[in-house]
């Protein structure tokens, strides 16, 4: 996951020739729509939207993607989601079938879990668009968050150059909500944390991590800003920290309107409880999405839980995550 912001307008400079849309040919399955070849987008506008279904900077762009693929089918706009996963359990095709019916992802979805789309495109971002006019050629692209305005106008303009009528030039109007809403950035002050030793940084408990072994941690009081800890019986695994035993607790000192966490029960079927707490105190109206206002929540999927959402003012608070029983994978920490 990546986090990027930009501004801009399409104008009338022309636009730079890229280079040729490369194809879907390495997609290891199809969700929505059989498999499409250069045969089928002969003659179309191509979005192509890179994203994993656990990121939050990708999710606060969906609601223009889903827009833009509403608004602009009929007029020749063919969108297509690139699901190329961060996580293992992204690979999982029910996992990404669930994810895309929950969020209502309905346009094309080429899933890319052996990353052969990605290399083909040389991206290296989530969330990554591009875009490809009617003859294959590839005359945009934005990486991150941001940068609505400037797309839709070049869908527009491609459209036009492509002979297709009716387009207009009034703009989609999005206003997200729950994970799709957009960041709070004048009050954005905590960093994407990974929780496996491969990326982790700011671990606090101590003594470190033991790197794949069982151990018992405990967390600093008190934590500085940014900082993150474990409590309980862990293994710090490359891409996870793992519970071993119930009763197991992760902290993190914030300042950020919202948390979330990806995280999921490690075996399939199975559920946690779990409560969270914010400076010692149930979270109240600053309950997420994924907990009640006492703070409680159950852990049933893998995926991106939003655990709060602050109503009031930010300032630099502690967080903190209680699971009442062993099994439970966490990855990242993401803040909005």
């Amino acid at each position: 996951m990546r986090l990027f912001s930009a501004r801009g307008k399409a104008g009338t400079a022309p636009l730079p020739v890229e280079s040729h849309l490369p194809g879907f040919d390495g997609a290891t399955g199809w969700l929505n729509s059989a498999p499409l070849t250069e045969t089928d987008l002969r003659g179309k506008v191509v979005l192509i939207d890179f994203w994993t279904y656990t990121c939050i900077n990708w999710l606060r762009t969906l609601g223009y993607i889903r827009a833009w693929a509403e608004k602009y089918e009929d007029q020749g706009l063919v969108v297509v989601g690139v699901h190329t996963p961060e996580f293992p359990f992204e690979r999982d095709v029910d996992n990404v079938r669930q994810a895309a019916k929950d969020m209502t992802v309905e346009y094309p979805i080429a899933l890319d879990s052996a990353y052969a789309i990605w290399d083909a495109f040389s991206n290296r971002y989530w969330p990554a668009v591009y875009i490809a006019d009617a003859h294959g050629r590839i005359r945009h692209h934005h990486f991150g968050e941001g940068g609505y305005e400037e797309c839709e106008r070049i869908i527009q303009r491609l459209l036009g150059e492509a002979g297709r009528g009716g387009v207009g030039d009034d703009l989609v109007s999005v206003a997200g909500d729950g994970f799709e809403a957009q960041a709070d950035w004048a009050n954005l002050e905590s960093p994407e944390t990974y929780l496996g030793y491969e990326r982790a940084q700011n671990f606090a408990s101590p003594g470190g991590a033991e790197l794949d072994e069982p151990r018992t941690y405990v967390a600093p009081d008190p934590l500085r800003l940014n900082r993150w800890a474990l409590s309980g019986d862990w293994t710090v695994e490359r891409r996870a920290s793992v519970l071993n035993q119930a009763d197991g607790r992760v902290a993190f000192r914030f300042h950020a309107r919202d948390v979330h966490l990806v995280m999921g029960p490690r075996a399939r079927g199975t559920s946690v409880p779990f409560r969270v707490l914010v400076d010692g105190e149930p979270p109240g109206d600053a309950h997420g999405l994924d907990v009640d206002e006492r703070g409680h929540g159950t852990l049933s999927q893998q995926r991106l839980y939003q655990l709060i959402r602050e109503r009031g003012s930010i300032t630099d608070r502690t967080f903190e995550i209680a699971f009442l029983a062993p099994g439970v994978e966490a990855y990242a920490f993401t803040f909005g």
